[in-house]
């Protein structure tokens, strides 16, 4: 189960209450996607709240996949999954089709105007981790170093549950893949920074004599998926994303 399937079933919908394209934001709390566009619906369509999220709830329940919908706030929906489904989303996510087949040749001077243009900042040619370029293109290339040196030693990535990885998934889910810049550049941060805290608290791989295990294929997917979001978002700001930073 992935948002766009979710955001797709509430735009629909929307769309019986004579709402067209509905703005549907949906955010990772807890294990559970939460969204407040019932609101936005009831406005638009001059409805009580009640009613409109009561409809919104009863489609979202006939979504496979959903395991529960609770309602808060008086219009606020929380979708509460299946099992699996962090691992679907992870799973949507390494299969989805890259945005552009060419990949950006690096250019630093180039790379750091094209980032600006899009998110700001300073010092962007510093390679440190106060420098937000430096930490997703640091990001996407220790990802697919993970995928790589995994394969060297018979280990493939197989998409799990996780546990203590809700900052990581949240960001991944949350990816504009398409959008206005500056929504992609603070999200290729905030990916970037969930995956190094990620890989600061538990390691991907197995450590000196520690076996494999499917704790360790999860956290592997979860790397490579975050692999696929950072460079895409960089390839759409036409910034570079070299496999060795």
């Amino acid at each position: 189960m992935t948002p766009d399937v979710i955001a797709g079933a509430l735009r629909d919908a929307a769309r019986g209450f004579g709402v067209g394209e509905a703005r549907v934001a949906l955010r990772w709390r807890g294990g559970v996607w939460t969204t407040g566009v019932a609101l936005q619906v009831a406005q638009r369509a001059g409805r009580p709240a009640g009613e409109v999220v009561g409809r919104l709830r009863e489609a979202l329940l006939d979504v496979p996949g959903v395991r529960a919908v609770e309602v808060s706030g008086g219009g606020f929906l929380g979708v509460r999954l299946a099992e699996g489904g962090e691992a679907a989303l992870v799973e949507e996510i390494v299969r989805r089709p890259r945005a552009v087949a060419v990949a950006v040749a690096e250019d630093p001077r180039r790379d750091v105007e094209r980032w600006a243009a899009a998110a700001g900042g300073g010092e962007l040619l510093t390679q440190r981790e106060r420098n937000p370029l430096f930490r997703v293109r640091y990001a996407q290339s220790r990802a697919r170093a993970l995928v790589r040196e995994a394969a060297r030693i018979g280990l493939a990535p197989e998409p799990g549950r996780v546990p203590g990885e809700d900052a990581l998934v949240g960001a991944l889910g949350e990816h504009p893949w398409r959008g206005e810049p500056t929504r992609v550049a603070r999200s290729l941060v905030r990916v970037a920074d969930a995956f190094g805290g990620s890989e600061a608290m538990r390691r991907a791989l197995p450590w000196g004599d520690e076996k494999p295990s499917a704790v360790h294929r999860a956290r592997l997917a979860l790397a490579q998926a975050a692999g696929v979001v950072l460079v895409d978002g960089l390839t759409q700001l036409g910034v570079s994303a070299p496999e060795h930073v």
